[in-house]
């Protein structure tokens, strides 16, 4: 029974958005059922997906609250800013994928 939790911070994704649409929670309950089915074989009527929005301030990463750690970036000299590539360097030890973000879990023992 495969259990899978969606962690991300509650905030805009698009112009004039307030948040994540039901819509869009349909599509990632969908998206990874089948992605465990396809891949794993798992049953979707035996797969609990759960999605918890946080609350911006309630996100913290790399010591800081998550909206002082983006101006950080933002204010880098080498102009890296708030881009993929200063968050997960090429020579990092995980492949990144296509539309990876940056609120995925990365725990200490993975680097």
């Amino acid at each position: 029974m495969p259990y899978v939790n969606i962690k991300f911070t509650r905030e805009a994704t698009s112009p004039g958005a307030t948040g994540t649409t039901a819509e869009q929670k349909v599509a990632l309950i969908k998206g990874v059922s089948d992605l465990l089915f396809d891949v794993l074989g798992k049953p979707q009527d035996s797969t609990f997906i759960v999605i918890d929005e946080v609350e911006l301030e309630n996100w913290g990463w790399g010591g800081l609250p998550v909206a002082d750690y983006r101006k950080q970036l933002a204010s880098r000299p080498d102009g890296e800013g708030n881009t993929m590539d200063a968050l997960f360097p090429a020579d990092a030890d995980e492949p990144r994928h296509q539309g990876s973000s940056p609120a995925r879990s990365v725990h200490a023992r993975d680097r």
